[in-house]
């Protein structure tokens, strides 16, 4: 086992607060148990401490590096007792492999403690340090080291075992039979073993406290190796109740259930072998179906080419397949004679069919037959099969175009982001002008920090020089920034002089060894670093004080808040199990409308797919010149939060023409699909047709509709519902929350960063497709989208409105017997209020049961009514396309500005009526008007004797009779409450 063990994990206890006490004494005697694989160490104990520290490391040795991330890391907190009885349970961690990270990314997590049983009192948390290390360590040594550590291991045993796990074996089946453990386990804490009974009684001094030993190795038995050694081969079993992989898997096995077979000729041409062994002419094959022909690429010295052709079945024209090799030989006047070599014809009737996972169809020699030479082979294979093969997605497909590589299928991924946190504390010691330059009596200085394309700037401060020449402001600022893995080498921090507009001196941080950490509960250490001038004269320009961290609690927003599709934090450590697993079959899309011509005659689309789920891109293949394309492709994400967003487009591929600088196109946007995720029922696959409209200057388009199936799955139904009760953000959104204009300006950074990264790639994809994905442009201003929200207010206010006029409608007895119940009701809540509130959740449920049976079947797609895409006029969706700064004509804009300003004449308008209400109750508690605040003051008298009098239940009877009086007993005008209200004075009349 010494030759594979290339890996060692290391689980640092730092330490553990806010315990429970334990030894009827108001404290506790911790120490912790650390299994891994089989593994198990100790720390020391900690005695009378609430809060202990141990900081101790701990190494474990990963048998298999491709299962350690279905391991289990178990840590046990346990309070010893002096006494020799048995430990009491303190608390427990269980992580997943898959929150390992690598030597340097390492940061101290707090994790919460967890009960054993529902009755466990159990409280604090657990600081730890958790990462592996990959080495190659000798063969021989490590079985050196491996051997004697053995022997002591097993001499401590009796000593080190904690003592609610009297015997080895039991201990081993608690390991196997995780069932079990909780109803084995008391029995076993109830008696001691007779191992620790004789113990006990040879040795009377076991009672004093242990020895404290730096992580003592504790003996396992040949069971518990053997066990150890099957969980690494059956890694599988282990992982069930933290991770969906084994769903992910099975679902692969049985991929594309959601979409179409789609019937495709295969032929794999491998090799041509020539009668004439002397021949090194260069050869390709080629391949004729009807009208449809493809060649190889061409072969001078082996005559090997190894590629496979995929034939959508749809498309031909011909039921025979002729494959033939030609040679290409140099005459002298450049001219190239092609001479074939022989045709190997095949009935497409007869062909055999492949279905995987059925393995793959093994190619054979075929005797070219010509007139003129004889003894040409060539080594092939022909079958039929669908887009589920795995020869699919490298083969030449005749749908796409061939092997050009901006029509393949690809998946990418959007890089991981941080937070980078830049506390400016102060400077030291800063050589502000040199003896040539007039000293400035009080130079006002900012800092300057540069990540790549981002700066950020603190606020000024005034230094006052000292007789050295030297000043030490202070700003005591964050700077926040985003950073991309692979980091930028270098966060630049500069410091400059506002009045003379030069900089002082700059320091440079090497960003990957930059601190991360994972909550606020430990403040990253300061750190000082010398400044160079700007110029290689003045080497040392003074020293700044800085406090620098990577963020790793915080999910760093590359979205619309309200658009979402990913809120996990950017910390591994702080990773948890996936809750669900979404599957997209994007199977094709009808009825689309042209968007280009093709040769100057005809319109053409060669549309695409494009899906987006958290950091994961997904894009189709390009169909070529078809106006109901189908792609019946199908992909799948793991889903962490039901309440997410799935974002699907449809696009033009413009990319794979160049013009005639080589410049490629830009791809055009046809639609866009969005689907929620916690509208889905688990387990149930949607199938429907969703309509594509795109909004252009000239008004809203629509292009067609895209046929896509999802089926959301879920295997606790637990888990769902508890991700209902947890934030949507991580912790560190809500203990230190960044400012509304700051996340917004950090999401922006995220958007450019995500779209620059993705246009880097090969095959690129577009900025154009990003941006539109992301939506980057909801912050512009736009006439539209203003009438939209406008109007989604007065909806939500629109019930308010139908209660009122409901209300209306019962008081002045529009309808005489719904009011005669409306009192009897009156009556009956006056008479027994304790009914009421059980009265009203009630008819909230039966509603809501009623109202079930006519909820939404379908997903909801994107609404042109509701986004008033055709109320706006021309000119509104011109300026809604208008770039920032904007390129229009000055007696555009004025026109523009005009408008606004009525707009927002408007809004003035209504904002100061309500600031007036406002203001009218507040100066009647200031005596602004004396005589009004008086009058209020002798009701307010006349009312405390009133209600001393009359029972509280007498005037609520009353008051609701008297709301609901016949209109004969009423009057046309406003109420005196009304009027008295209307008369007290506001600020209005003091406004300029």
């Amino acid at each position: 086992m010494a030759e594979i063990c290339t890996r060692k994990l290391i689980v640092e206890v730092c330490n553990a607060k806010n315990l429970m006490p334990k030894d009827g004494q108001g404290t506790a005697s911790a120490y912790a148990i650390v299994d891994f694989d089989g593994q198990r160490r100790r720390t020391k104990t900690k005695f009378r401490d609430l809060n202990p520290q141990w900081d101790e490391k701990m190494e474990f040795l990963v048998h298999d590096k491709e299962s350690m991330a279905t391991e289990i890391l178990e840590i046990n907190l346990y309070n010893d007792k002096k006494t020799g009885k048995r430990s009491t349970f303190l608390g427990k961690v269980k992580l997943a492999g898959t929150t390992f990270v690598q030597s340097g990314s390492e940061a101290l997590v707090y994790y919460p403690l967890e009960k054993r049983s529902v009755f466990s009192q159990i409280k604090g948390e657990i600081g730890l340090r958790v990462f592996y290390i990959d080495e190659d360590p000798p063969a021989t040594e490590a079985a050196a080291e491996q051997k004697p550590e053995a022997d002591p291991a097993g001499a401590k045993a009796p000593e080190e075992k904690p003592p609610e796990d009297p015997k080895p074996e039991d201990k081993t089946e608690e390991k196997a039979e995780e069932a079990k453990k909780e109803e084995e386990k008391p029995k076993e804490e109830e008696k001691p073993g007779p191992a620790e009974n004789l113990k006990k009684e040879e040795s009377p001094a076991s009672a004093l406290p242990p020895a404290e030993v730096d992580n003592p190795p504790l003996a396992l038995s040949e069971d518990s190796k053997q066990i150890a050694k099957e969980k690494a081969e059956n890694g599988k079993l282990a992982i069930n109740d933290l991770e969906l992989q084994s769903l992910s898997s099975d679902r692969s096995r049985s991929a594309y259930d959601l979409v179409d077979r789609m019937p495709f000729l295969y032929v794999r041409v491998v090799k041509a072998k020539q009668a004439d062994a002397d021949s090194k002419l260069p050869a390709y094959a080629k391949l004729v179906i009807g009208t449809h022909s493809v060649k190889t690429k061409t072969q001078s010295d082996n005559r090997e080419w190894d590629q496979v052709f995929a034939f959508d079945k749809e498309g031909l024209n011909s039921t025979h397949l002729e494959v033939s090799i030609w040679t290409e030989e140099k005459k002298e006047n450049d001219q190239i004679v092609e001479n074939s070599l022989g045709t190997v014809s095949f009935d497409l009737r007869e062909v055999p069919k492949r279905v995987p996972p059925d393995s793959p169809l093994a190619p054979q020699w075929y005797t070219l037959e010509s007139e003129k030479t004889t003894g040409n082979d060539v080594m092939l294979a022909v079958w039929f099969g669908t887009q589920a093969d795995e020869a699919f997605q490298e083969a030449w497909q005749s749908d796409s175009g061939g092997l050009v590589p901006e029509t393949r299928a690809k998946v990418y991924l959007s890089p991981k982001l941080w937070y980078l946190r830049l506390t400016v504390i102060q400077t030291q010691d800063l050589q502000l002008g040199s003896g040539s330059e007039p000293k400035v009596r009080s130079p006002e200085l900012y800092v300057k920090g540069q990540l790549g394309p981002q700066l950020f700037k603190t606020g000024r401060t005034s230094a006052w020089s000292s007789p050295s020449n030297s000043a030490n402001p202070t700003w005591n600022e964050d700077l926040v920034f985003v950073a991309a893995e692979p980091f930028e080498p270098f966060l630049v921090v500069t410091v400059e002089d506002v009045t003379n507009g030069k900089p002082v001196g700059h320091a440079r941080i090497h960003v990957p060894s930059i601190e991360r950490r994972t909550d606020d509960r430990a403040e990253p250490k300061s750190r000082w670093f010398n400044m160079a001038g700007p110029d290689e004269s003045k080497p040392y320009a003074g020293r700044i004080h800085v406090r620098v961290c990577l963020e790793g609690g915080y999910h760093v927003l590359d979205e619309a808040a309200h658009l979402t599709s990913d809120v996990r934090a950017s910390a591994k450590q702080l990773a948890k199990a996936p809750i669900g697993l979404l599957e997209v079959g994007i199977r094709g899309a009808t009825n689309l409308l042209p968007v280009k011509t093709k040769d100057g005659t005809r319109g053409t689309t060669d549309a695409y797919v494009v899906a987006k789920y958290g950091p994961k891109w997904v894009r189709t293949r390009t169909i070529l010149d078809r106006f109901n394309p189908r792609w019946n492709e199908q992909y799948t994400w793991d889903v962490y939060d039901p309440c997410t967003i799935l974002t699907i487009g449809v696009f033009d591929n413009g990319r794979y023409r160049r013009d005639e600088a080589g410049k490629p196109g830009r791809d055009v946007r046809v639609g866009k699909v969005r689907i929620r995720l916690s509208t889905l029922d688990t387990n149930r696959v949607y199938m429907n047709s969703y309509s594509l409209t795109v909004l252009h200057s000239g008004g809203a388009k629509k292009m067609g509709e895209v046929e896509i199936a999802v089926r959301f799955s879920c295997s606790s139904w637990l888990s769902l519902i508890q991700a209902y009760t947890n934030p949507m953000l991580p912790r560190m959104h809500y203990v230190r929350p960044l400012g509304p204009a700051q996340q917004d300006i950090l999401r922006h950074t995220a958007m450019r960063i995500v779209t620059a990264r993705l246009a880097r790639s090969e095959p690129p994809l577009g900025q154009e497709v990003v941006q539109y994905m992301l939506d980057s442009d909801m912050h512009v201003w736009s006439m539209r989208r203003s009438k939209a929200n406008w109007f989604r207010v007065v909806g939500c206010l629109s019930h308010a409105a139908t209660l009122a006029r409901w209300l209306d409608g019962i008081r002045t007895w529009a309808h005489p017997p719904t009011t005669v119940l409306v009192h009897v009701l009156l009556v009956a809540i006056v008479l027994c209020p304790h009914l009421v509130l059980p009265t009203v959740f009630m008819y909230a449920f039966l509603i809501l049961v009623l109202r079930f049976r006519f909820r939404q079947r379908a997903p909801l797609n994107m609404d042109p009514r509701l986004s008033y895409v055709d109320v706006v006029g021309p000119d509104e969706l011109d300026e809604e396309f208008d770039g920032f700064p904007t390129t229009r004509s000055p007696e555009v804009v004025r026109i523009r500005y005009d408008r606004l300003r009525a707009l927002a004449g408007r809004a003035q308008t209504l904002l100061g009526d309500v600031a007036a209400q406002g203001e009218r109750l507040e100066a009647l508690f200031n005596w602004r008007d004396p005589r009004a605040t008086g009058i209020f003051v002798m009701v307010c008298l006349f009312a405390s004797f009133l209600f001393y009098a009359v029972p509280f239940k007498a005037f609520v009877l009353g008051s609701g009779f008297y709301y609901l009086r016949h209109p004969r007993f009423r009057d046309d005008m406003p109420s005196v409450p009304v009027n008295f209200f209307r008369r007290l004075p506001s600020l209005s009349d003091q406004i300029l």
